[in-house]
């Protein structure tokens, strides 16, 4: 998948457990952790908002395009 999330980046950056990041951004743990990995499938943006205030960041900085080489392109 092109999408990468950093998540897991960005919260180690700042030093911020799941457990809190899940508190401040009222969402599940399980939610959560299914975006840390990197297996969902979306995110809405309210949750990205919520995210980015309480860590402080950008948007790309938890969410990275890379292109994949091994998909065709459509031109």
């Amino acid at each position: 998948m092109p999408i990468i999330v950093n998540l897991d980046v960005i919260m180690a950056k700042r030093k911020v457990s799941l457990n809190e990041l899940s508190e401040r951004v009222n969402l599940t743990l399980s939610n959560l952790s299914i975006l840390k990995t990197g297996k969902a499938k979306a995110i809405r943006f309210s949750t990205l908002e919520a995210i980015c205030k309480a860590l402080d960041c950008q948007p790309s900085d938890i969410l990275e395009y890379v292109i994949d080489k091994n998909v065709p392109s459509n031109s």
